[in-house]
């Protein structure tokens, strides 16, 4: 069974950098065709899909954290990764991680997802 644990986060001021950390356990990055993703969501609002990454279509963002955040993936140490930069405020929010491996016809960012992290919160101010 596939597990997520998320890390990396914590509190920063506008403009500097995070980097969230997603352990995956029970399955090996190099051997599956798992489509990894990050949401995140803030206080009062939805939880909204931010990056996604498979092996065969590359990473997608979304709009607002476009040329901002990178997602990326390590075969070796089977860890999703997510680079913030440039932090902004809007950026607040529990950051979770997810995976699943069934097709979809819906676009990464807003198909479901079987397997989450418990999340970690980043604060923006």
């Amino acid at each position: 069974q596939v597990q997520l644990v998320e890390s990396g986060g914590g509190s920063v001021q506008a403009g500097e950098s995070l980097r969230l950390s997603c352990a995956v356990s029970g399955h090996l990055l190099s051997n599956s065709d798992y489509l990894l993703a990050w949401f995140r969501q803030a206080p009062g609002k939805e939880r909204e899909g931010v990056a996604a990454i498979d092996s065969e279509n590359g990473p997608t963002y979304t709009g607002s954290v476009k040329g901002r955040f990178t997602i990326s993936r390590d075969n070796d140490t089977n860890t999703l990764y997510l680079q913030m930069g440039r932090l902004i405020p809007e950026d607040t929010g529990v950051y979770y991680c997810a995976a699943d491996m069934r097709p979809s016809i819906l676009p990464p960012l807003v198909r479901a997802y079987s397997v989450w992290g418990q999340g970690t919160q980043v604060t923006v101010s």
